[in-house]
């Protein structure tokens, strides 16, 4: 029963957590937004850029091209798909650069090992069916999930760089299949 309450606690904070990432996400997603389109930059470049941060990601992406900008569906999900992946290569080929350079500090060396022997022991389940696992994580479109995440899932759970690559696009691509028609359907309601 204590397993059961702690569990629910964390889900809890977890729901919390992610709600304000959102919210603060979002703010930072219509000041960056604001601030490319005063430079008078294209539109799909400012879609491009803005899939290929984190947090924002197609997911936000896509709903900007088409409702903001009037990009057609085709087109944004298109350049959305191209900028969110672009980051990938870079973060799976330096992940594990970047944990053993913190390592080198204690805290970060702490941090590094509570994080992988954590993720490993409650990952078994991504471990045993990495492919499905890692696609849907990136792929379902709820905060804290993405491809930036995914590529830290991936170096976490040692997914090699290739599978690594596939799942994670295979995901951004359910997650544009998701997205865009919800965005579509936004259009028709506003009408």
């Amino acid at each position: 029963m204590l397993k059961v309450l702690r569990y629910k606690n964390m889900l809890v904070t977890l729901i919390m957590l992610t709600s304000c990432l959102g919210l603060y996400a979002s703010g930072i997603a219509d000041s960056t937004i604001s601030w490319l389109d005063a430079q008078g930059i294209n539109p799909v470049v400012i879609v491009f850029i803005i899939s290929m941060l984190p947090i924002i990601e197609l997911r936000g992406a896509i709903p900007v091209a088409i409702l903001l900008f009037k990009i057609p569906w085709p087109q944004a999900v298109l350049i959305a798909i191209m900028g969110n992946m672009i980051p990938i290569p870079v973060l799976l080929l330096f992940l594990e650069w970047f944990f053993e350079l913190i390592s080198k500090v204690p805290l970060g060396h702490r941090f590094t090992q509570w994080l992988f022997t954590r993720t490993r022991r409650k990952g078994k389940a991504i471990e045993r069916y990495e492919a499905i696992g890692l696609v849907s994580f990136v792929g379902i479109p709820l905060p804290g999930t993405g491809a930036w995440t995914g590529s830290l899932a991936a170096r976490i759970f040692g997914i090699s760089f290739w599978k690594s690559m596939l799942y994670i696009l295979l995901g951004v691509i359910i997650a544009s299949a998701i997205v865009t028609p919800l965005t579509l359907l936004g259009v028709l309601a506003v009408r």
